[in-house]
């Protein structure tokens, strides 16, 4: 597993997060070291019976901007259960932890999927964030098995290039895409050999998801907007 980097990220082992320093704090901002997060992640995840199979950080040239991907053991198919997180020392973004099938973290802001904690790096903030990990990461298991189903429904819809077309239609219209990445998603789908199976909305998916790896600004609703979308074609008039 690798995370999606631009302008000079850089891939570091998690020995290494325990190293860097931690800018000292002000009345108006508290930074939290970036291995913090990640251990009160990996800890609650663990916990809470997820185990960790595989797991990816990064950071911008100093330390400054963090992001992460930890892979999630799953019984349910040939996707990844990931989670992703990122975290800031200059303000950049807040902390922030999302969840999905396929989670695209990258130094550029990119961030795609649902973000359920996003919090300024505050005197509260690190008093809350044991909490308000805990309280994601434990309905975390119902969350996984509902994303499967909706995976699943995605695999046994089929689309046609008619449906394609109206489709990626909305997808702009939505603001999800760019008129740029029309033509990528649809050579996402077009494209056999990337292993997504026949013409099915699982598909389409994934061509989209493909076209926005690390070339979207950070955008919560993107995600949900998308799956709005998919889910229109599984379920019509629904």
């Amino acid at each position: 597993m690798t995370l999606c980097l631009h302008t000079g990220g850089e891939e570091v082992a998690l020995a290494d997060l325990r190293d860097l320093d931690t800018p000292a704090a002000t009345a108006s901002h508290v930074p939290i070291p970036h291995i913090d997060v990640v251990d009160m992640v990996r800890y609650a995840l663990g916990f809470h019976g997820h185990d960790i199979v595989e797991e990816a950080h990064a950071i911008t040239p100093g330390g400054d901007r963090y992001f992460g991907l930890l892979s999630l053991r799953s019984a349910y198919g040939d996707y990844t259960d990931t989670v992703g997180l990122r975290n800031s020392h200059d303000k950049s973004f807040p902390i922030g932890i999302s969840f999905g099938s396929r989670v695209f973290v990258c130094d550029n802001l990119a961030f795609l999927g649902d973000t359920v904690i996003r919090r300024k790096h505050t005197v509260n903030a690190k008093r809350d964030l044991p909490g308000l990990v805990a309280g994601v990461v434990e309905p975390l298991r119902g969350v996984r098995q509902e994303q499967n189903r909706v995976i699943e429904l995605y695999r046994q819809t089929p689309v046609d290039d008619i449906m394609v077309d109206h489709a990626i239609m909305q997808l702009y219209r939505r603001g999800i895409i760019t008129v740029q990445r029309i033509a990528q998603v649809m050579r996402n789908w077009e494209d056999e050999d990337l292993g997504w199976g026949d013409k099915t909305a699982w598909r389409l998916f994934n061509a989209t998801t493909l076209a926005l790896n690390g070339r979207v600004a950070e955008n919560p609703t993107v995600t949900r907007e998308l799956h709005a979308v998919i889910d229109g074609i599984c379920e019509p008039g629904e």
